[in-house]
C-alpha cells in the first residue's frame, strides 16, 4: 500500500491523543485501514483492485490542499491543469481526458463525499479536512455512480462527530501567500451533531507581466462547509453536507516556448524568424520588448495585451444528503445530491503583447446536476453470499457561453502573415493590408504578377486588415444530459481464502444538445462573396484562400447568427468486471480481473469543428449555410469511449510493511481525443487498423489512410506494472515507496472513427507513440521520522520525492511540447505537542526549483507558414507553455482541541 498512512478510513470521530501518536509513530497495523472501493466496507488489504488510500496526514506533510497535488504521492496519478481551472485534467495509467472542451467526460471521474463531480475541474478546490481520498486504477464500469474509463478519485470529507473538538491553522508562505482554516464539531443533542469548518486562501500570481506591473496565476478564495449527523438509533445515520466555495482569481498566463522550455523549439522564436518579425512590426516593439522571457521562460516574466483580463470567477455550491439504514439483514445507503457550478473566465487568447484573439468576460460553462444513488447490500447462503445491488440516476444541464472574438490587432497581423510570407518585398506593417504604396500599386496592376484580380486581392487584404474585435458576443451551447444505471456486484466466497467477484451495469444515457451564435464578424461573407470565384483559378486560389480563411478564421462569421442546431444522443452500454482472489494466508492476498469500462459519447461544443457535407467545400473558405444545420449537429457528436482491462497483483499486509504489486493491459476503442492546432480544436475517436494503412495515417492528406470496417481494432493500449511499498522498521520511521511503469501508446496504424475514416492529418504524428503526458516511469518516495523530544514534546521531518521520465505534453505530440525528465521534492519539518494540541512546521514544495512545464501548445495563429519541416512539423508556429508552479516555502501554526 504505497503512499498511505496507516489510519482508520470510515472512523468519523476524532482520535484520542494515545492513538494519534500511535499514528504518528507509524506502526499502527496497515491491515486496519478501511476503504469503499466496492460499495462496502472492506480492509484495504483484502481489496482485489489497485486502490491506494491517501490519508489526511500524508496530504498535509506534503502540503496537499487540493487534488493537483495528489501527484506526489500516487504515482499511477497525473493532474494538471491548461486554461483554467476549470480545465483541470486527471490522468490514471497515461490516460485520461485531454483537452479543455466541456462537451468530453473524464476519463478520471472524481466523487466528493460520494456525489459525482462532473468534470475533474469542477473538484479543483481546497477540499477542507478530509478523512481520506481513495485513488482507485483502471477502469470503474459497474461501481462509483458514474462511469470511467481510466479511474477514480474519491475524496471522503471528515465528518461531525459527537465528541467535541475542532481544528485552526494559519499558514504564510512566499508570494504573499496566506492561508486560514477553522473547523469545529460536537453534540447537538444525543442524535444530532454539527461540523462547520471554512477556509480563505490568497497568494499573489507567479507570473508578472512586465508592461502593467500585474501579476498573474494569483489566488483568492474561501470554502464553507456545513454539516449536521443524525443518529435517531444504531440502526440510522443520516449525514446531511452543504458547501459554497468562491474564487475570483486572475488565471492563467502562459509564456512562450523557448529552448529553454523545450530544445525543439531552438530557431523558432529568434531575432529576425518571420513571426517575431512580424509580432514586433504591428506592435512597434523591439524583441526584447515582446518576449521578454526569451531563453529564459521560467523567470515568468511575460507581456500580454493592457486592455484584456485574466480574471475567473467560479461559484461552486451544493448540498447532500446520504442515509445509511439497517434493514436488518440489508443495508441500505441513498445519496442524493443537487450541485451548481458557474465559472465566467476572461483571458488574452493569445498570451502576448499583441491584441489577436480574447476571450470576453461572459465566456463560461455552468454545470446543473442533480444525482441520486441506491444501493442495498446483504449476505446469503449462510455468508457464502456477499451481494450488493442498486441504481443511479443524474440529470445535468450544461450552459456555455463563448465571447471569442478577434483583438484590435488581428486584421494588420493577419494582413502582415500573407504579405511577409507571400510578397516580402512590399511588406509595411505601419500601413493598411500591410502592404507598401508601392506594393499597392504593382500588385493592382494588371500588369502586375496577379494579373486582372490583383486589385481584388489587394482590396481583399485591405478588409482583412479591418477585422479587429469582432467575434462571438456569444456562442451558446446548451446540453442536457439524462443518466440511468441499474448495477449488481456480489462476492460469492467459494472455499476458504477463495473469492470470485461478479459485477455488471447497465447503463443509458441521452444527451441533448441546441446551440445558437451572435457573432459580428461582417467581413468573413464579404471577403467569400469577393473571392471564392478565384478559388477555381490554381495560381490565386492559395492566396484567395487564405485571406477567406485568416478572416473568417474558426468559423467565426455573422453568417452564423441564422443557424440554430439541435440534437440528441442516445446510448446503451453493459459493462463490468469479474475478479478471482484467493488468500493463502491473512498476510498475503493474490488476484486476476477482467473488466469493461465506458465513457459516454457527446458533443464537441465548439463552432470550429463544423464541416461542410462536400470536402471540396471546405469551411470556413466556403460560407455556413443554414441549410446545412442537421450536418453540422451531426459532425459534432463523438461516439462513447469504450476499454476492455486485465490485471493481476498481489497484496501482502505485516505489521511494519506492506507490498502491492500489479500488472495490467487496458485496451482503449473509440479513444476521445481533443487537441488544439493552432488554429481549431479537434475530436477524433481513435481506433486502431489490422491491416497496414501503408503511412496513409502520417501524411499530410484528410483522405489517405482508410480502413475496412472489419479490420478495426483498440485504437490505444497500456501495458504496465505497479509497485507500491510502505515500510516502519522502527517506531517513529516511516518509509513508503511507489513506481510505476505504463506503456500507453497508439497503435501503429490509427484511423480516425470506428467506421474507419482517416485521421486528422493534425494528428499525424500519433501512430505507433506514447500518449501525451503518460511517462513511460514515475518513481515516489517518502520518509517520514517523529521522534520523541521529551517533555510531551514531538519533531517531525519528513521529505518526498516524484521522478517523472520523459514525456509530451501535446496531443498532437509536435517535439516542441515535449518535457524532459525531473524530479520535484517537498519537505517539512516540525515542532508538536505529543497530543497535536499544537504544531509548528516549517515547509517548502519544490525544494529544488524543478522547471518544468504542465502543458506545451500551438499558439494561436502564430506562423507564417504552417508548411512542416521534419524538425517543425508545424513550420513556422510557434508554442507558448503553462509552467508548473516554483518553488514555494512557508511556516504553518496549527491547533487541535
Amino acid at each position: 500500500m504505497a503512499l498511505a498512512t496507516p489510519a482508520f478510513a470510515q472512523d468519523t470521530q476524532t482520535p484520542p491523543a494515545d492513538a494519534t501518536a500511535q499514528e504518528d509513530s507509524g506502526v499502527r497495523d496497515p491491515n486496519e485501514i478501511v476503504v469503499t472501493a466496492q460499495g462496502r466496507a472492506q480492509v484495504l488489504a483484502d481489496v482485489p483492485l489497485a486502490v491506494s488510500a491517501v490519508s489526511a496526514e500524508q496530504l498535509e506533510r506534503t502540503g496537499a490542499t487540493d487534488i493537483r497535488t495528489l501527484n506526489q504521492v500516487a504515482p499511477s496519478l497525473l493532474v494538471s491543469s491548461t486554461g483554467s481551472d476549470a480545465n483541470t485534467s486527471a490522468r490514471i495509467r497515461g490516460v485520461g481526458t485531454v483537452g479543455d472542451n466541456p462537451g468530453l467526460e473524464s476519463s478520471v471521474a472524481t466523487f466528493i463525499d460520494g456525489v459525482y463531480r462532473s468534470r475533474t475541474g469542477l473538484g479543483l478546490n481546497d477540499l477542507g479536512e478530509i478523512e481520506r481520498i481513495e485513488v482507485l486504477r483502471g477502469p470503474q464500469g459497474t461501481l462509483g455512480g458514474r462511469n470511467a474509463s481510466a479511474g477514480m478519485l474519491s475524496v471522503t470529507t471528515k465528518a461531525p462527530s459527537f465528541t467535541f473538538g475542532g481544528m485552526a491553522e494559519a499558514t504564510y508562505g512566499n508570494y504573499d501567500f496566506w492561508r486560514l482554516q477553522g473547523a469545529v464539531t460536537g453534540p447537538i443533542s444525543e442524535q444530532v451533531a454539527f461540523r462547520l469548518e471554512g477556509l480563505y486562501a490568497k497568494r499573489d500570481g507567479f507570473y508578472n507581466d512586465v508592461n502593467t506591473g500585474r501579476d498573474i496565476n494569483n489566488r483568492d478564495r474561501y470554502l464553507v462547509r456545513g454539516q449536521l449527523l443524525f443518529q435517531p438509533n444504531s440502526d440510522i445515520s443520516v449525514r446531511l453536507i452543504g458547501d459554497y466555495s468562491y474564487r475570483k482569481e486572475d488565471c492563467c498566463a502562459a509564456v512562450y516556448a523557448t529552448g529553454d522550455v523545450s530544445r525543439s523549439n531552438d530557431g523558432l522564436i529568434a531575432p529576425g524568424t518571420p513571426v517575431a518579425t512580424v509580432l514586433t512590426g504591428i506592435t512597434g516593439t523591439t524583441f526584447a520588448q515582446y518576449f521578454p522571457g526569451y531563453n529564459n521562460a521560467y523567470s515568468r516574466q511575460i507581456a500580454t495585451s493592457a486592455n484584456r483580463s485574466y480574471t475567473g470567477v467560479t461559484k461552486d455550491w451544493g448540498f447532500s444528503g446520504e442515509v445509511n439504514w439497517d434493514l436488518g439483514g440489508v443495508e441500505m445507503t441513498s445519496i442524493t445530491a443537487y450541485r451548481d457550478y458557474k465559472n465566467t473566465q476572461a483571458a488574452d487568447a493569445d498570451y502576448g503583447l499583441a491584441d489577436i484573439l480574447y476571450f470576453g468576460p461572459k465566456s463560461g460553462r455552468e454545470f446543473k446536476t442533480f444525482t441520486q444513488e441506491l444501493r442495498f447490500h446483504g449476505t446469503a447462503f449462510n455468508d457464502k453470499l456477499d451481494w450488493l445491488i442498486g441504481g443511479y440516476y443524474a440529470n445535468e444541464d450544461l450552459i456555455t457561453k463563448s465571447e471569442l472574438k478577434f483583438g484590435n490587432d488581428y486584421g494588420r497581423f493577419a494582413a502582415c502573415r500573407i504579405v511577409y510570407g507571400s510578397f516580402s518585398a512590399f511588406y509595411n506593417p505601419n500601413n493598411v493590408g500591410c502592404l507598401t504604396p508601392t506594393g499597392v500599386a504593382v500588385l493592382s496592376n494588371t500588369l502586375g504578377p496577379l494579373g486582372a484580380a490583383g486589385a481584388t486581392m489587394v482590396q481583399g487584404l485591405q478588409r482583412l486588415d479591418t477585422v479587429r474585435n469582432v467575434g462571438d458576443d456569444t456562442a451558446n451551447f446548451n446540453q442536457n444530459s439524462s443518466n440511468f444505471a441499474f448495477f449488481t456486484h456480489n462476492i460469492i466466497h467459494m472455499a476458504k481464502g477463495l473469492d470470485l467477484t461478479l459485477g455488471l451495469r447497465y447503463t443509458n444515457e441521452t444527451k441533448k444538445m441546441d446551440a445558437n451564435f451572435n457573432n459580428t464578424n461582417t467581413i468573413c461573407p464579404q471577403q467569400q462573396a469577393a473571392l471564392l470565384p478565384y478559388m477555381g483559378v490554381a495560381a490565386l486560389a492559395p492566396l484567395a484562400g487564405g485571406i477567406i480563411t485568416l478572416s473568417c478564421q474558426g468559423g467565426s462569421s455573422s453568417a452564423l447568427n441564422g443557424l440554430t442546431l439541435n440534437d440528441t444522443r442516445k446510448e446503451n452500454k453493459f459493462t463490468g468486471t469479474a475478479i478471482l482472489s484467493y488468500k493463502p494466508s491473512d498476510d498475503l492476498l493474490l488476484y486476476a480481473s477482467y473488466s469493461r469500462g465506458y465513457k459516454s459519447g457527446g458533443f464537441n461544443l465548439d463552432r470550429s469543428a463544423f464541416k461542410n457535407p462536400l470536402a471540396t467545400q471546405p469551411l470556413p473558405i466556403f460560407p455556413i449555410s443554414t441549410a446545412n444545420a442537421g450536418y453540422y449537429a451531426d459532425v459534432l457528436q463523438f461516439d462513447e469511449e469504450t476499454v476492455t482491462a486485465y490485471e493481476a497483483g498481489m497484496k501482502y499486509s505485516s505489521r511494519g510493511f506492506n507490498l502491492n504489486v500489479a500488472g495490467f493491459r487496458q485496451e482503449f476503442s473509440n479513444f476521445q481525443l481533443n487537441t488544439f492546432n493552432g488554429t481549431v480544436y479537434l475530436v477524433q475517436n481513435i481506433n486502431g487498423c489490422k491491416a497496414s494503412l501503408n503511412g496513409g495515417d502520417r501524411d499530410l492528406s484528410a483522405t489517405t489512410g482508410v480502413c475496412p470496417s472489419d479490420q478495426i481494432k483498440p485504437g490505444v493500449v497500456s501495458n504496465g506494472f505497479e509497485v507500491e511499498m510502505g515500510l516502519s522498521p522502527v517506531r517513529d520511521i516511516n518509509f513508503n515507496f511507489g513506481v510505476t511503469y505504463a506503456k500507453t501508446k497508439y497503435a501503429n496504424n490509427l484511423v480516425g472513427s470506428k467506421t474507419g475514416a482517416p485521421l486528422d492529418p493534425a494528428l499525424r504524428l500519433l501512430p505507433g507513440k506514447l500518449l501525451s503526458n503518460a511517462p513511460e516511469w514515475v518513481v515516489t518516495s517518502s520518509a517520514a521520522w517523529t521522534p520523541s523530544l521529551g517533555g510531551s514534546l514531538r519533531g517531525l521531518l519528513y521529505v518526498d520525492a516524484r521522478l517523472a521520465d520523459d514525456y509530451n505534453t501535446g496531443s498532437d505530440l509536435f517535439p516542441q511540447k515535449a518535457q524532459d525528465s525531473f524530479v520535484v521534492v517537498n519537505g517539512r519539518i516540525g515542532l508538536s505537542a505529543d497530543d497535536q494540541k499544537w504544531a509548528l512546521e516549517f515547509w517548502v514544495q519544490n525544494l529544488t526549483k524543478s522547471n518544468y512545464m504542465q502543458v506545451g501548445f500551438s499558439s494561436p495563429f502564430q506562423a507564417v507558414s504552417t508548411t512542416p519541416t521534419a524538425a517543425y512539423p508545424g513550420g513556422s508556429q510557434i508554442f507558448s507553455a503553462y509552467l508548473a508552479e516554483p518553488r514555494q516555502y512557508g511556516v504553518t501554526l496549527r491547533s487541535r482541541f
